[in-house]
């Protein structure tokens, strides 16, 4: 049984940290629950017992915590991470505090889950949309060669938090938005995250250096372009994949047939296909729309779809929590 601190527990995800951890029977003996001034007294349900929550602090951690899950934003990782860690506490972050840190591993357990491995302290949980793309990457970088990748996101309004669903509900009587800087219903915002000098969003940015990371290959080449939808949960991704070696496209299908946490849907001739409508509420990376890209040598096309909260980020989180204990 593990002792278990969950920072930013009454968030979205937070929330769904417990639903993944009751579902799984994640084997908790003391649960502490933490979260802002405004939450604290609150109480949360879990395993059918009452928990109460904590106002964060620098003490928080003054107790016998084994692993502590974070959401609750990057300024509140880098404060209170270091101190967690100092306390002989693992922590496993859903920020992108500490992603690009050398340092600390950045894990999806389908892919790399050896990283969890000589940890120091801080373990990150990647991007929602760079986690169910490295999924299938990985068995294709493995077998042909990733060369280039070129990523086209489709992603929910949960992928902002509550704001985000908001926006997109107020929106659907009359023009609204207070999350984004425009109408997110019947709209499409190439826009997530800040804009980066060099025209890229910090989102793609992530995409990029993420997947590379993750991969443990450098040398690939990739590009994103992330895109806001009027979609409640599930992130869709379109991956045009150039490969170093030849494949038949049956030998691809049976590939992801083969892999961890993939579930190919792929019957166009039937309008069978992955949608997010199909993901909400699952743990699975949807694979369809498979086909060769005839404009390269060597191309790929893949869609890619799952539930963001879920596999995206609390279910994640929950796996490298699993594997912790197992190692």
């Amino acid at each position: 049984m593990v002792n278990v601190g969950i920072v930013g527990a009454t968030g979205m995800v937070g929330r769904t940290f417990l639903k993944i951890m009751e579902e799984r029977k994640f084997p908790v003996d003391n649960l502490y629950l933490f979260a802002s001034a405004k939450s604290k007294g609150e109480i949360i349900k879990f395993n059918n017992k009452e928990f109460k929550i904590e106002e964060l602090n620098e003490h928080s951690f003054d107790r016998p915590i084994d692993i502590a899950l974070f959401s609750a934003g990057g300024n509140i990782s880098k404060k209170y991470a270091p101190i967690a860690k100092e306390k002989g506490i693992t922590v496993i972050d859903n920020s992108s505090a500490w992603r690009m840190e050398d340092w600390v591993p950045l894990i999806v357990p389908e892919v790399n889950p050896e990283a969890v491995h000589g940890h120091q302290g801080i373990i990150s949980n990647p991007n929602c949309s760079t986690i169910q793309s490295v999924i299938p990457l990985k068995p294709l970088n493995d077998k042909y060669k990733l060369k280039r990748v070129i990523f086209s996101t489709y992603q929910a309004v949960s992928g902002s938090g509550v704001g985000g669903i908001k926006d997109l509900e107020n929106g659907l009587a009359a023009p609204y938005h207070n999350k984004y800087p425009h109408p997110i219903a019947f709209n499409v915002l190439p826009h997530i995250d800040d804009f980066l000098e060099n025209g890229y969003t910090k989102e793609e940015i992530k995409m990029i250096e993420e997947t590379k990371k993750i991969l443990n290959d450098q040398d690939i080449k990739i590009t994103a372009t992330t895109v806001r939808v009027p979609v409640r949960y599930g992130h869709a991704v379109s991956a045009n994949i150039e490969l170093e070696n030849s494949f038949e496209l049956e030998d691809i299908f049976e590939l992801f047939r083969n892999s961890d946490g993939i579930e190919v849907i792929d019957d166009p001739a039937n309008n069978v296909y992955p949608m997010p409508i199909l993901a909400e509420g699952t743990d699975t990376v949807y694979v369809g729309r498979i086909r060769r890209d005839f404009s390269v040598e060597n191309g790929l096309n893949i869609w890619i779809v799952a539930d963001n909260s879920r596999k995206g980020a609390a279910t994640n989180t929950v796996q490298i929590a699993e594997l912790l204990i197992n190692k």
